[in-house]
């Protein structure tokens, strides 16, 4: 069970980065950094513009660093957009705001 500490630290964070000097088609370059996210077992969610990742702050900024290490590998320019949402106390948001949304509603929404 986490601690109130490590509860009060979770965060969700939306981040999408991308090649600049790779051409167009950058999906090779993307899955590289999926492939860290998956593997570092925190919850995520995938969407056509980038990924959210919810876990305790210092663990999410490592992964994202660790994407980006992987990244400058063998790319001269890397553009990385970060957004992050923190609410003391509060986990299992990367769901539940999603499901606030659709009770609002009264309907399922396409996630």
């Amino acid at each position: 069970m986490a601690s109130r500490k490590e509860k009060d630290e979770t965060i969700l964070l939306e981040f999408s980065m991308s090649p600049l000097t790779q051409g167009e088609s950058v999906s090779e370059y993307v899955s590289r950094s999926l492939e860290i996210i998956d593997k570092s077992g925190l919850e995520y969610r995938l969407n056509p513009m980038g990924t959210v990742i919810e876990g305790p702050w210092e663990e999410v900024l490592g992964v994202v660093k660790a994407c980006w290490e992987r990244m400058k590998e063998d790319c001269d320019r890397v553009s990385t957009v970060i957004k992050i949402d923190y609410r003391k106390g509060k986990t299992g948001r990367l769901t539940s705001k999603v499901a606030s949304v659709e009770k609002t509603l009264g309907r399922k929404l396409k996630t």
